[in-house]
């Protein structure tokens, strides 16, 4: 069983940048495909990015030319880099791990982290 272990949240001011990142426990299976997801208070979970095992990547249109995902596959750790952030980016920031092909979708992710929260002050 993959654990994630996501990191690199905290306070930041609207317009600024963080960098989070996503620690796999083990090397992850082949065409394991890497999504972040983020929740806000009283919002359902929702779709921010992802990276598929092949290297694609997809984005929200509410996310994309700010947010960038990556990978370090000799780390088995995953990024979000997110800039020009803005008040409505704060939530708790999810990763999680699928062999879906429908790396977009929520439902199709099998493993989590516990998530970390970012805050973006106007």
């Amino acid at each position: 069983q993959v654990q994630l272990v996501e990191s690199g949240g905290g306070l930041v001011q609207a317009g600024g940048s963080l960098r989070l990142s996503c620690a796999a426990s083990r090397r992850t299976f082949s065409y394991t495909h890497i999504g972040w997801f983020r929740q806000a208070p009283g919002k359902e979970r929702e779709f921010v990015a992802a990276i598929a095992y092949g290297g694609g990547t997809y984005y929200p249109d509410s996310v994309k030319g700010r947010f960038t995902i990556s990978r370090d596959n000799a780390k088995n750790t995953w990024y979000l880099q997110l800039n020009s952030l803005k008040p409505e980016d704060t939530a708790v920031y999810y990763c999680a791990a699928t062999q879906s092909s429908r790396i977009t979708r929520l439902s199709d992710y099998n493993y989590w982290g516990q998530g970390t929260q970012v805050t973006v002050s106007s």
